[in-house]
């Protein structure tokens, strides 16, 4: 993952270049989509069937590349999520800011009774 939003791409400018401040998120989250969120965040997050987004955690970076240091694991699917397509990082459990994106390498129908799950190290954010 390797897609920043238009927020962080700003963020980091500023705080690198700007000596603006930018206050790290304590905690990361992982969204799901059924389209592409894009630069701007506007892409369709999955909603009900009991979805939430779900926290990450990250291991210290090596050559620009950070990977998540546990499995991801959402909530039982309840009702059906459609076709999952993309994956979002985000500073909040609701609401928030888009951090960064990037399409699944297979998109993933989500039915009742399905979990989705990100085995630990299979999501990365490579900044390059």
């Amino acid at each position: 993952m390797s897609e920043m939003s238009n927020y962080l791409e700003n963020a980091l400018i500023n705080v690198t270049l700007r000596a603006t401040a930018y206050t790290a998120p304590t905690t990361v989250y992982v969204a799901l989509f059924t389209t592409d969120p894009t630069d701007a965040g506007t892409g369709t997050e999955v909603t009900g069937g009991s979805y939430a987004r779900t926290s990450v955690t990250f291991g210290a970076p090596s050559n620009g590349v950070s990977t998540n240091s546990a499995d991801v694991t959402f909530p039982t699917c309840t009702a059906g999520w459609g076709i999952v397509t993309h994956l979002g990082l985000y500073d909040a459990s609701t609401g928030g800011n888009l951090l960064y994106h990037t399409p699944l390498d297979a998109s993933k129908t989500v039915d009742t009774g399905d979990v989705f799950k990100i085995i630990t190290s299979n999501l990365s954010v490579t900044l390059a």
